[in-house]
């Protein structure tokens, strides 16, 4: 427990330290690289971000098969996983850099008539560049997921955030020498290759993991497999969902397009990573919860009480967004990127119910039962593409925003809390209940700032960050008598005891 508290805590200070840096660091990155520069590494990023799939959701299942037999005390066919998954996962690598050389030397035929001669050789090299990186990060990654089956959340949570604050910064020295693209490649790809060295040598050295190359089992190789393929289907629909936008920008629209969606995009990951901080944390929980007692009850008050508290970060942030974020993006992005705010707004909304019910993920995981909804979504995804090619060509980025909006709505909303109550067992009535209660004085306050701040045009930043605080110093006191339960305050309350009897 100590170490989820410390591991949510440093998850919410590297958010925090992020979207700092961010708000720092990317109005700067805009600007010296350019709005078509930015548009080519947005489109290769994306491209690429296809090839992460081969994960098979492999990934995920060493998570849950290590907190299954470290709860079961079967060590020895922990060992045998161990082995099974290094090998599985090199063998990945090498069909990940052949397909990632095929994409390579065929990109002309893909881009060719938007982005130009110049354009498709730095895509060329970003895209090998960025191949090379996942070749060697797929072995790498078991250990990761060792780390965080072990629930060693204070080491991984903390090496995230130093290299949160490194990156940034030797990238601002490289894009003030003159690199560009290219050179912000590299250097993402050394940081990520280091950080999963340092994960390996924890393995080894701290957790002191053994590891058999041993024999396959046959029948625990199906099993994993039919667990992971569900979540692979998952990760295929969120790369539809978030990546498609910029690779169907670059083939009907061009590279100015494609960095306005992807300013909307890099918002849309902040805006997740809040939500995400506290239920990636729980996947080994619920596992052991689910593999000694499998107690419904108790998996749904932990629902509810993740969804509260996932709800009182992410209504701030929406409601923050509607009032200040057509001025935050004019000063924070450029007045060229202005469109960027009716795209992330419409990804915003639908977007939020399904961040606060994700450890509903985590609990469809823990029970295997990840059939129906990978293909729900699957279905729902494809839905979201087709509908997305029409109006991409009428609409540009807007009408991408559309088709992802409609198709969170349907599958994500509707579909999904209807399984989740009938099938799950988690009362999602109940989880409603509370939402409606804590949504109603946020919901007030937010209406009276929009009407006010309608009369005053946010050109400067000094204005824009003075009503950003005021409206905070009113929400924060609303939340706290209006929204939190006691149990939540009480969180707050112990959390600042520890830190002043530690100062």
């Amino acid at each position: 427990m100590n170490q989820l508290k410390a591991g949510a805590a440093i998850s919410y200070l590297t958010i925090l330290m992020s979207n700092i840096i961010g708000l720092l660091y990317t109005p700067f990155m805009l600007r010296m690289m350019g709005q078509e520069e930015y548009g080519l590494y947005s489109l290769v990023a994306s491209v690429v971000a296809y090839l992460t799939v081969l994960d098979m959701g492999f990934g995920n299942a060493v998570i849950r098969y290590t907190a299954k037999y470290r709860a079961e005390e079967d060590y020895e066919r922990l060992e045998k996983m161990f082995g099974m998954f290094i090998l599985l996962f090199s063998v990945i690598g090498i069909i990940t850099f052949a397909a990632g050389l095929v994409l390579t030397f065929n990109v002309s035929d893909i881009f060719d008539r938007n982005i130009g001669e110049e354009g498709l050789w730095k895509v060329r090299i970003m895209m090998l560049l960025m191949t090379l990186n996942l070749t060697v990060t797929f072995p790498l990654s078991v250990f990761s997921s060792i780390i965080t089956a072990y629930e060693r959340f204070v080491f991984q949570k903390g090496l995230v955030l130093v290299r949160t604050i490194l990156n940034p910064a030797v990238m601002i020295v490289m894009l003030m020498i003159g690199y560009k693209a290219i050179g912000m490649v590299v250097i993402i790809s050394l940081f990520n290759i280091v950080t999963l060295l340092i994960n390996t040598w924890y393995c080894f050295k701290k957790i002191k993991i053994k590891i058999s190359f041993g024999q396959f089992e046959k029948g625990f190789f199906k099993e994993v497999s039919i667990y992971s393929f569900w979540i692979f289907l998952s990760v295929v629909i969120d790369k539809i969902y978030w990546s498609t936008g910029q690779f169907v920008l670059g083939i009907y629209q061009g590279a100015t397009p494609i960095a306005i969606y992807a300013v909307s995009i890099q918002l849309v990951y902040m805006y997740m990573n809040f939500s995400k901080a506290i239920s990636d944390l729980f996947l080994p929980k619920v596992t052991a919860i689910v593999t000694k007692s499998n107690d419904h009850r108790l998996v749904s008050d932990l629902f509810i009480k993740v969804g509260r508290l996932q709800y009182i970060v992410i209504c701030f942030i929406l409601i923050g967004f509607i009032i200040f974020g057509k001025a935050f993006i004019a000063i924070w992005a450029g007045r060229n990127y202005a469109d960027a705010y009716l795209i992330t707004l419409i990804l915003f909304i639908p977007l939020t119910i399904p961040l606060i019910q994700n450890l509903g993920i985590i609990i469809l995981q823990a029970h295997n039962k990840m059939k129906f909804r990978s293909v729900l979504y699957l279905i729902i995804a494809l839905f979201s593409l087709a509908v997305s090619v029409p109006l991409a060509k009428v609409y540009s980025g807007l009408g991408c925003a559309i088709a992802v909006a409609l198709a969170l709505f349907l599958g994500q909303i509707v579909v999904m809390n209807i399984y989740y109550m009938k099938r799950i067992r988690i009362d999602i009535v109940g989880f409603w209940r509370e939402i409606v209660k804590m949504s109603i004085a946020p919901s007030v306050l937010g209406v009276a700032a929009y009407i006010i701040l309608m009369r005053f045009e946010l050109t400067k930043l000094y204005m824009l960050v003075g009503s950003i605080a005021i409206f905070s110093v009113i929400y924060i006191p609303v939340a706290w008598f209006f929204v939190m339960n006691n149990y939540e305050r009480g969180m707050v309350v112990n959390a600042v005891k520890r830190i002043i009897s530690k100062s």
